[in-house]
Order: structure tokens, then sequence, then C-alpha cells
């Protein structure tokens, strides 16, 4: 509820259209998994082959998802201004879109599983994508937050005092790592670099945000650090249950819709953001020649002055690529059914449980390091290229 309250109070310029994507794209993933497996149906013979039927109707309504938005990203390819006539296809038809919608995923649920196959594979590339995405978006936020805080005087004690929790909340979290992931009397090397590699890149942060020469602000470091550990975490905790070196076992099921809970969230939060941006020329959604949004303009024109001026208005150039922004939803249309389906391992590595297996594990370790490397990347660009503008 609260992310379809900011779709549709936050949306900006053009708020209806980028609400609607939101809330289809919100309500459609998650339904397609009906039910997730229960313990009970453990003890039926054909229970592995009704989890197969589950994970399969969720790569087909996901496949819909994302020919629906892949055939609105190609549509919208080349949309300047706001007199294109497929501007109002954008911002409106969404009697003629639902209904394309709805026919396309039915038809999904009649083409052949080896199609099915392939947008299975094709999907473990295209998370991947989102996840950088994900990332570039996080960046974005945390450094427009700093940029706000520290444009007034006041909020400088505030950024602090985040800032600080932040960094508690980083040790803390990796102490709780230590303890759940590395046990005593067992080979855990793997994990523990996970953790020690992640102590390592906060650290990093720290110096070369605190460098002279470099000039950043810390609290973009602690956030930075604290969404890296979480994703060191939420790697660790999608190891397998029968792995020596994974504490969690005695909690599967918990941890596992806990971790599927916290995936989709942050999925959800990401193309929320993505379409509250898209109303800002600053941002990645809005080509480079894109004027700022949020000009006003009356209701109701008094004179030819202002039916001149609202023609211009239609004339204008548009504010973000309506292209790219159909495109974010098409990758997170992949990711969400890669991490429901727990990307096609949760029936033979995890017995069920959702979101857990090695693929699981690696995805998330290095979506932290890319993490890592774009926020390094974002510090050091401004000193190496200082001719051009970040």
């Amino acid at each position: 509820m609260l992310a379809g309250r900011w779709c549709r109070e936050l949306a900006g310029v053009r708020p209806v259209s980028r609400t609607v994507a939101c809330l289809r794209f919100r309500s459609s993933s998650p339904g397609s998994f009906v039910r997730l497996p229960h313990p009970s149906w453990r003890r039926f013979p054909g229970s592995i082959i009704f989890t197969k039927l589950q994970i399969g109707s969720v790569l087909r309504v996901s496949l819909g998802n994302f020919l629906f938005f892949t055939l609105l990203a190609i549509f919208m390819i080349g949309v300047k201004n706001q007199k294109d006539p497929r501007d109002g296809v954008h911002h409106g038809g969404w009697m003629m879109k639902v209904i394309c919608w709805c026919i396309l995923v039915i038809l999904m649920f009649f083409v052949p599983n080896g199609i099915i196959s392939f947008y299975e594979t094709t999907s473990k590339f295209g998370s991947g994508l989102f996840l950088l995405v994900q990332v570039v978006l996080l960046l974005d936020f945390v450094h427009g937050w700093n940029d706000k805080w520290v444009g007034y005087d006041e909020q400088y004690m505030a950024l602090l005092v985040v800032s600080l929790v932040c960094y508690v909340a980083t040790f803390s979290f990796s102490g709780l790592l230590f303890y759940l992931f590395t046990p005593s009397g067992h080979d855990c090397g793997l994990n523990t670099f996970f953790i020690v590699m992640t102590l390592i890149l906060v650290f990093v942060f720290a110096v070369a945000t605190l460098h002279p020469s470099v000039g950043g602000s810390i609290l973009p470091a602690s956030v930075i650090s604290l969404y890296c550990m979480y994703l060191c975490y939420s790697g660790l905790a999608s190891e397998p249950r029968d792995y020596e070196c994974n504490g969690l076992h005695r909690h599967s099921k918990a941890v596992s819709s806990s971790s599927l809970a916290l995936g989709l969230l942050t999925t959800v939060l990401s193309v929320v953001y993505s379409a509250v941006r898209a109303g800002s020329s600053t941002t990645l959604l809005s080509p480079p020649t894109s004027p700022r949004a949020g000009s006003g303009k009356p209701l109701l024109p008094l004179d030819k002055a202002d039916e001149h001026r609202e023609e211009e208005e239609k004339s204008k150039a548009v504010t973000y690529s309506y292209s790219f922004f159909h495109l974010i939803f098409s990758l997170a249309s992949m990711y969400s059914a890669m991490l429901l389906t727990g990307w096609s391992t949760s029936v033979g590595e995890s017995g069920k449980l959702v979101d857990v297996g090695w693929p699981s594990v690696w995805v998330r370790i290095v979506t932290g390091w890319a993490t890592a490397a774009l926020f390094i990347w974002s510090l050091v660009a401004p000193i190496l290229f200082p001719d051009r503008e970040f």
C-alpha cells in the first residue's frame, strides 16, 4: 500500500500514466504465484509436479508482461515532443492497453515449453541488468539526498546522525553474519571471504569519501555500506539449507519468506522510484536536451494568448525517454520471475524454498561488488575526467 501511495502522489508530470503502469506491474507478477508451496504438500507424490506447474505459470505471466512492456518500448522509440501521436498512447488509451496486456498473458499459456525455457534462461541475464539499474537508482537517490541536506545548514546534524546510524547498523549486521554463517567446527572459508570482503569495501568507501581530493560526503558512503552488507546477508541467506555453514536451517521457511518479501519490495520501490524520477530532466531516463518538467499552465484558457500558450506546451520536448521507461518495466518483469522461482532452482536444490540456491547467492554477492565499483567510480570519475559533467 505504501508503494502504491507513492506512485499516486509523487509521479510528477502526467502522473496517471506512470501510476497505472506501476500498479499493473505490482499486481501481475506476485499474483501469478498463486500460492507458495506448503510443507504439507510434500507427502504427496505429485507435489513436485505441482510446484513445477507453479513455476511455469510464473514464467508465462512474466513473459506476457515482458512482451507487453517491450512492445511499448519499441513503439515509443523516437518520440521527441508531445505533439507526437504516440505521446497520447503513452499517457492514455488504458482500456486498449489493458486488453492487449490480458491477451498477451493468456496467449503465453499456449506457447510451447521450449520458448518458456528460452525465456527462463534469458531472464537470468535480464535480471542482472535490472539489478544494475537498481544500483544506479540507489546511487542517484543517495547523492540527491545528500545534496539536498547539504544545501541546508540546519541539516548537518541530521546528516551526521543518519550516517552514524547506518555505520552502527552495518557493523552490527556484520557481527550477526559472522555468528550465523561461520559456525565453529566447520570450514566456512567462502562465507568468511564474503563478509570480510564486504567489510573491506565499507572501509574503502569511508577512506575514499573523506580523501581531500575527492571531497565527498559521509552520508552516501554510509548508506551504500549498509546496502552492500544487506546484499551480503541476502546472498548468504540464500545458501541451500543443507549447507553446513548456513545457520538458518532452523528458520528456513521464515527466512525464505522474508527474503522474498524484501526482494519484491526492493523491486517495486525501484520501479516506483524510476517512475517518480522520470519527471526530472536530470535522471538517466531523460533525453539530454529535454526541458525540466513541472512548468504550470492554467486549467482554462481565458483568451487566444492562452490558447497559443497551450499549443506551445503541446509542442514541447518530452521530459524523459518513453522507451527507456518501459524498458525498466520489462527488466523488472524478468527479475520478479527469477525472484519468485528461486532462479529456477527452488525445486531441485532447496526443496520448495523460494529464492534459495547457489545461483541466487552469487547473483546477490556479485551485485554487491558491482554496487561498490559503481559507487567508487562515482567518486573518482570527476577527478579522472574533470572536463566532463557527471
